[in-house]
């Protein structure tokens, strides 16, 4: 595992990001039956549905953003999951990160992917209380990895942490979660005999205190492209001791300035439409 020269790559796909994007532009969904198109991070949708802002069993975080957009699916898995954490009493509410703009696309900054409506993230706290308005616009991550990332942080982390995310890989719909290399070996020590759902579970970059959670491409969809199945097995041996290992030498340097693929032909249309009617 490259994970050194990987991450620079990850960071660099951020920096090209950073500026203002054209899809930011787009305020409303795209009328048409929902359709996710591309890749999770090279991609858009077509009639995505917002997240109803307050729910029962969820609430959503800085909604000033208005990165609660996704395909039907993903806001059923959503309900779903929120609905299981409140009947077994896990906590009171699900928090609900970014999900997708009103037509998918390139952020600006924070995410490579989130852009076919079929990503969200889910924070790592169950509180007991719904959160004030204040709250959710200016939300406090909870950190449970440990400062030098190589394990939890033990003041942090609940047994109901791992339940939220097992409950998640459980879901039929859901092909992978990323959570901290350190989050992930935990789950791998408490998992028991019961590791048939590890495999979904994957270790990336940050992550610290929210699993990003991604679903399989919907059936209504036919341009929209599958990501390769993770490998077989739990993924708690060398392939997680590998995210641990100090970087080779030489693998170091300045990251590099990586420019984003070309848009599925779908989604430049669409893109073309939006800015010729502005």
């Amino acid at each position: 595992m490259r994970q050194w020269i990987v991450g620079l790559l990850a960071l660099a796909s951020v920096q090209a990001l950073a500026a203002p994007t054209p899809w930011q532009s787009i305020d409303h969904p795209v009328p048409g039956a929902s359709q996710a198109i591309g890749e999770f991070a090279n991609g858009c949708i077509v009639g995505a549905r917002p997240l109803q802002l307050q729910a029962a069993s969820y609430q959503v975080l800085r909604p000033d953003q208005r990165r609660y957009y996704g395909h039907p699916d993903l806001l059923l898995f959503i309900i779903r999951l929120s609905n299981q954490i409140r009947h077994l009493e896990l906590g009171d509410v699900l928090l609900v990160g970014d999900m997708a703009m009103p037509a998918g696309g390139r952020f600006s900054t924070g995410h490579a992917s989130h852009q076919s409506g079929l990503d969200v993230d889910i924070w790592l706290q169950l509180p007991r209380q719904r959160w004030s308005a204040q709250q959710l616009l200016k939300p406090q991550p909870l950190d449970v990895v440990a400062a030098n990332g190589r394990d939890i942080n033990a003041a942090a982390w609940q047994p109901q942490t791992a339940m939220l995310i097992k409950l998640a890989a459980e879901d039929s719909e859901v092909t992978r979660i990323f959570v901290s290399p350190a989050i992930k070996k935990q789950l791998c020590r408490v998992a028991g005999d019961d590791r048939g759902w590890l495999h979904k579970v994957r270790p990336w970059f940050g992550h610290r205190a929210h699993m990003h959670v991604r679903l399989r491409c919907p059936a209504d969809s036919p341009e929209c492209r599958e990501q390769t199945p993770p490998p077989p097995g739990d993924g708690c041996g060398a392939e997680l001791d590998s995210w641990f290992l100090p970087p080779k030498p030489g693998a170091g340097g300045p990251p590099v300035k990586k420019t984003p693929p070309p848009l599925p032909p779908s989604c430049q249309a669409l893109l073309d439409r939006h800015l010729v009617s502005q």
